[in-house]
């Protein structure tokens, strides 16, 4: 196996605990390595793992897990690890991996999950949207699609996600967080391929030529997936093609990073809102 044999691959550091007697990785926590890396394949793939399942009326059990070693890791040591879907059956799962430090291929992993009653805990066919979401992701296509339309259209979608992240998570009163601008405003939703709201911000005109992003937010399942800057790039491009050449926003600056990251620069000092630290920031078009 190497390492572009995989789509998917999560990045870990070997801590001090992982080491055993020989000062090498002791056998068993490779399983847990992997078993994190599926994790980070649920994220991939824009599916929150719990929701996900319990929409479709199974869950995944492992069957099945085989570990192959050809070299050790050590304290501190970088790895990668490479998880693919490589065959979906009836009711079971498939999935190879494998563990890399740089490009030498340390160990490799088979896992066999079924899908079953969580209840019963007997077997189930396999959805065949969770089939097609699997099968998808492993031939490259996208997993979210991003919307941009008026609040009458994407209004409920996004009213959930703001809700989730502003009031419940945030503790942002709701008589803060919803005004009338969300009537006049351009928005836009991503979505995993289950329709699953995942993100969702808003754009407003600040002056002729000057837009405002605001309102912008992720479930917490997708954060650092890519998601948001999906979400941020539609809303650029909206405003780009009303014509506007400058871009306006507050960022909470726990975000700072994110959106320095996609060219915009702190406009000022930081100060509070709605009892949050942020600092207004801007780029050009």
């Amino acid at each position: 196996m190497q390492r572009t044999d995989f789509r998917f691959v999560d990045r870990l550091r070997v801590r001090w605990a992982e080491i055993d007697a020989q000062q090498i990785v002791f056998n068993a926590h490779y399983l847990m390595y992997f078993d994190t890396a599926i994790a980070g394949y649920w994220r991939a793939l824009a599916m929150p793992y719990t929701q996900t399942m319990v929409d479709l009326g199974g869950d995944l059990f492992v069957r099945e897990a085989t570990l192959e070693y050809h070299a050790p890791a050590r304290y501190d040591d970088l790895l990668d690890i490479g998880l693919r879907c490589a065959r979906v059956g009836t009711s079971s799962v498939l999935f190879r991996g494998a563990a890399f430090r740089q490009n030498q291929l340390l160990v490799t992993c088979e896992l066999v999950y079924v899908f079953a009653d969580p209840q019963a805990q007997t077997s189930k066919t396999v959805p065949e949207s969770l089939r097609a979401a699997l099968q998808g992701y492993e031939v490259g296509e996208a997993m979210v699609q991003t919307r941009v339309g008026p609040w009458d259209e994407l209004g409920a979608h996004a009213r959930a996600v703001r809700t989730a992240v502003f009031i419940d998570e945030q503790k942002i009163p709701a008589e803060m967080e919803w005004d009338d601008a969300d009537a006049q405003a351009v928005h836009a939703v991503a979505y995993n391929r289950f329709g699953l709201a995942l993100a969702t911000g808003r754009l407003l005109r600040e002056a002729p030529g000057v837009a405002r992003i605001g309102r912008m937010a992720s479930i917490a399942a997708v954060r650092g997936t890519g998601v948001g800057r999906a979400l941020l790039e539609a809303l650029m491009n909206a405003a780009k093609a009303r014509g506007d050449t400058e871009v306006l926003l507050n960022a909470q600056t726990s975000a700072q990073a994110f959106y320095s990251r996609a060219g915009f620069a702190a406009a000022g000092p930081v100060f509070d809102e709605v009892g949050i630290a942020h600092v207004a920031m801007s780029r050009s078009l």
